[in-house]
């Protein structure tokens, strides 16, 4: 393992210069927020209220590809969907600072939403207008969803370097290829969903709820994707909890957007291209200190036994009717 990595050099010193240097003043409390991709902190400010202060980790988006999450989340905010674009400061939303790129964003309250029905309901409304507005143009540098990109590129990694222990390699490596040519049947099989923006990453730890409306936060992962991939991860429970939700995102989201049914078929498919991908990642990010503190778990014999069980329980599930609407 390195000795160093670039985060580490990232110290509260540094992270209130960063923010001083776009002509602000800090009054030097400074609060590290739960992130682990990228840095954030909640940073206050002399006479205004604390800002929160993003630092992008290095080498992983292009200049490019951040302002294009950046500007696609004004778009929504222009739109009066409740996402929190970053400050535009001095005419441009992405700064440099050290060696660190960095956006400020305005701070934001909010609890964990309580996903009832009739929170889905309204959940759906909501992704409906994000993907009405995601559909209007491409992304034109943003990742796109793909098997390659986020299954098969993720276990070539694992593969490749020593995390996966000897005796579960093979196992992993027949299980993964089966995996990955069962979803790219799938996929192919499928009538090719429309590919549009999307937040890439609509999980309950991503919405923020505050006076009875969802508000969309961290757009790191925005992506040009099916639009099911911002609603799958949304449902939860047994086969039929599953089907009752949906159909409350469907009718809200209808309201605003088509809701195009034949995409439930990639629901399980999209479901094992995260597991890939997630797994690939903690290995990816393991030279960063702040991971093997963080998830001690991983790269055990207990986790890599638990993730291939999980994977084949994935496998099986690939087989299974998709869910379908009431």
């Amino acid at each position: 393992m390195p000795d160093s990595h670039p985060f580490e050099r990232l110290t509260p010193d540094l992270v209130i210069d960063a923010v001083e240097s776009t002509g602000l003043v800090s009054d030097a409390r400074i609060l590290a927020l739960n992130s682990y991709e990228n840095r954030v902190y909640q940073v206050g400010i002399e006479e205004a209220e604390p800002l929160i202060a993003k630092f992008y980790r290095p080498g992983r988006w292009s200049d490019e590809q951040i302002l294009e999450e950046h500007a696609f989340s004004q778009e929504l905010a222009d739109l009066e969907i409740p996402v929190v674009p970053p400050s535009d400061l001095s005419g441009t939303t992405l700064r440099e600072f050290e060696g660190f790129r960095f956006a400020l964003f305005p701070r934001r309250g909010g609890r964990s939403p309580d996903l009832n029905l009739d929170n889905l309901l309204i959940m759906g409304r909501f992704i409906g207008r994000l993907h009405k507005a995601g559909a209007s143009r491409p992304f034109k540098s943003r990742v796109h969803v793909t098997v390659e990109g986020f299954a098969e590129n993720s276990a070539a990694f694992l593969l490749e370097h020593d995390f996966i222990p000897a005796e579960m390699r093979e196992a992993y490596a027949s299980l993964s290829e089966d995996l990955i040519n069962r979803v790219n049947a799938i996929f192919a099989a499928t009538t090719a969903p429309a590919s549009i923006r999307i937040h890439g990453d609509c999980h309950m730890g991503n919405v923020l709820w505050r006076d009875d409306t969802p508000h969309f936060v961290d757009f790191d992962d925005t992506m040009q994707g099916p639009a099911i991939q911002d609603l799958w991860m949304l449902l939860s429970g047994d086969r039929q909890n599953q089907q009752a939700q949906l159909s409350e995102l469907a009718d809200g989201y209808d309201e605003f957007h088509e809701f195009n049914p034949a995409e439930l078929v990639l629901v399980e498919s999209l479901r094992t291209m995260r597991l890939m991908h997630y797994a690939a990642w903690l290995a990816r990010r393991w030279d960063d200190p702040a991971f093997p503190q963080s998830f001690p778990w991983f790269n055990t014999e207990s986790y890599w036994a638990g993730h291939i069980l999980e994977l084949r329980e994935q496998l099986a599930a690939l087989d299974e009717p998709p869910l379908a609407l009431y």
